[in-house]
């Protein structure tokens, strides 16, 4: 971080010199004070932006990241569902057709709840 402080003694000198000198020179003593303080406030805006704008960076890639998992975790639920589905469909074809389509609904609603959460976490961003 920049130094930026203005050491009080700065600014007393600064009364003290005004003082010392008198009032014709008051002008250029305040200018000089003040171009002080306005580097000082330049340099604090300055570290901050710097900082906000790293931190920016830093939620970018986080961001980048969760959707990769995301999409990772989508691609596992999906071949697990289908992996499933082909021994689950055969045994319950045996039993009755009510019974394969609970199952394929069952299927289908985890993907869709899955699906669906994940619109509403990018909606919440």
């Amino acid at each position: 971080m920049a130094d930026v402080e203005i050491p009080r003694d700065e600014a007393e000198a600064a009364l003290q010199t005004r003082r010392d000198l008198g009032a014709e020179y008051e002008p250029a003593i305040v200018e000089s004070f003040v171009e002080r303080i306005d580097k000082a406030i330049e340099a604090r805006v300055a570290d901050e932006v710097a900082k906000r704008v790293g931190d920016a960076g830093a939620h970018e890639k986080a961001l980048a990241k969760a959707a990769s998992l995301r999409s990772g975790q989508a691609l596992a639920l999906a071949i697990v569902s289908i992996v499933m589905s082909i021994p689950l469909t055969a045994i319950a074809a045996d039993t009755s057709v009510a019974l394969v389509l609970l199952i394929w609904g069952a299927i289908v609603s985890i993907n869709l709840i899955f699906a669906l959460g994940g619109l509403a976490g990018r909606r919440r961003r």
